[in-house]
């Protein structure tokens, strides 16, 4: 250890800034924090959590379906079908109705919403088959589903429920309600029952007047304050994600969690066939088993927002959205009301099939014979709603309502009776695949194909 140390040097560290040659340590000075070069994490216009997205003027040059074959060369199994299938038969033929089935079905989370409505892949499919299968205008035969949920009583005349009943609210908060307000009735009374813990019905968009949108309510307040119809479809059974709504939501095991759905019929068909099944639907699964009780609307047909209240409404006959108090169809017509309930407009609804949604017409299911109960307006007097019962649990539902409404047996069932049977001619005259309740209830793609001229393999062609 007689070394010259003077001759030690460094082994190239960077030296501090307030060390001398000798090793003297000197004041310490520190440097000002650059400003304006990074994300402002106290303001409050900024997400420090936010990611990145692509530069403005970049385009993406995502790999299409004939990547796999680059990256092995694994022949692909002929009975796999493809989102690209369902995307080519359904959303491209204009004949999706925007329940939002196939996005519950997806066990790997890669279909979204998209912008325009519509479902929209989002990561790369796995061809597993769900979403073609669940879809009601795809794979599932909805006719089959009806037999399989209620019987053969399902499959002919308006079914045979346990009883039917003309009904309405006496409550001062009905006068905003759509006909006779059963159906928030309902959903109030199993909530404060404590049967359910919340359910699934339409808002009214915050930024678009008229616009629905799926939304989980938990108070008498909320469902009086959305009580009314919209018509438009809100991708309902999408929305069952319980982590979209775990504020609203009590603090309990999801396994425990009881909700009611109130839908379309076709969104109904949607949940009860999902339900068969033991698969794992990933970020739905926990809404998906959750649903215990489902209200269908009567429905022959539904629309586009922006068809119906954009170009119909707005630009072809000048109702402005925000001039709209209420919207209902009632007799064969659309009418629109004013914000203090005065008939404003009134309108034959065959003229507004433009604006409809395509795969409505091949819809044979008026009165949501899935469902636990049904609730329209055909049927019984104005400001009343025609209540079918189908099932036990949705007597339980109509047990826990009934001694807060005013009601009678149903007063006009031949009148359901006719809509249905028309309902069913127009589905039939539509529908280019035949009408079987005794077939399987999953349609093969190339079934569909060869009914439909739909191109056999889209995924082949580069999707």
């Amino acid at each position: 250890m007689d070394e010259d140390l003077s001759e030690l040097r460094s082994d190239g560290g960077s030296k501090p800034s307030n060390v001398d040659n000798d090793g003297n340590l000197g004041d310490i000075q520190f440097t000002d924090p650059t400003t304006e070069k990074s994300q402002n994490v106290d303001d409050p216009d900024e997400n420090p959590t936010a990611k990145p997205g692509i530069p403005e003027g970049i385009e993406l040059d995502t790999p299409g379906y004939s990547i796999r074959s680059e990256m092995n060369d694994i022949d692909t199994p002929d009975d796999k079908t493809w989102f690209m299938e369902l995307d080519e038969a359904v959303i491209q033929e204009d004949r999706c109705i925007q329940c939002g089935t196939c996005v519950a079905a997806c066990p790997s989370d890669s279909i979204g919403i998209g912008d325009d409505d519509l479902p929209k892949l989002v990561k790369m499919c796995t061809g597993c088959s769900l979403c073609w299968d669940f879809c009601p205008r795809g794979g599932l035969r909805y006719e089959r589903q009806w037999k399989i949920t209620g019987g053969d009583d399902n499959v002919s005349g308006a079914g045979d429920p346990i009883t039917e009943f003309s009904a309405k609210v006496t409550d001062d908060w009905r006068e905003h309600s759509q006909d006779g307000g059963v159906v928030t009735s309902i959903l109030i009374h199993l909530l404060e029952a404590g049967e359910i813990d919340g359910a699934l019905i339409a808002t009214e968009s915050d930024e678009e007047p008229w616009k629905a949108e799926s939304f989980l309510a938990t108070s008498r307040e909320e469902l009086i304050e959305n009580a009314g119809s919209f018509y438009n479809q809100t991708m309902a059974i999408g929305n069952l994600d319980i982590d979209q709504w775990k504020d609203q939501l009590p603090d309990k095991d999801p396994e425990d969690l009881s909700l009611a759905l109130v839908g379309t019929p076709c969104e109904i068909e949607g949940i009860r066939a999902l339900q068969d099944f033991a698969w794992d639907y990933q970020s739905h699964e926990e809404g998906v088993r959750a649903i215990d009780y489902t209200i269908a609307l009567m429905c022959t047909k539904n629309f586009n927002y922006e068809k119906l209240i954009g170009e119909q409404l707005a630009e072809k006959r000048d109702i402005q959205p925000e001039e709209i108090g209420k919207l209902d169809v009632l007799d064969g017509e659309l009418r629109v009301y004013d914000h203090g309930g005065e008939l404003v407009f009134s309108e034959s609804i065959k003229n507004f099939h433009d604006a409809a949604l395509k795969g409505c017409d091949e819809c044979a299911d008026f009165t949501g014979y899935c469902a636990d109960l049904t609730v329209g307006s055909v049927g019984s007097p104005d400001e009343y709603s025609s209540v079918i019962i189908r099932t036990e649990t949705g007597l339980t539902a109509w047990n826990v309502t009934e001694p807060d409404l005013e009601y009678e047996d149903l007063y006009n069932r031949s009148a359901i009776g006719r809509l249905q049977s028309w309902d069913k001619d127009n589905a039939f005259s539509s529908l280019e695949r035949p009408f079987d309740p005794d077939a399987p209830r999953f349609i093969e793609y190339t079934d569909h194909a060869e009914s439909y001229g739909t191109e056999r393999n889209p995924h082949e062609a580069d999707h």
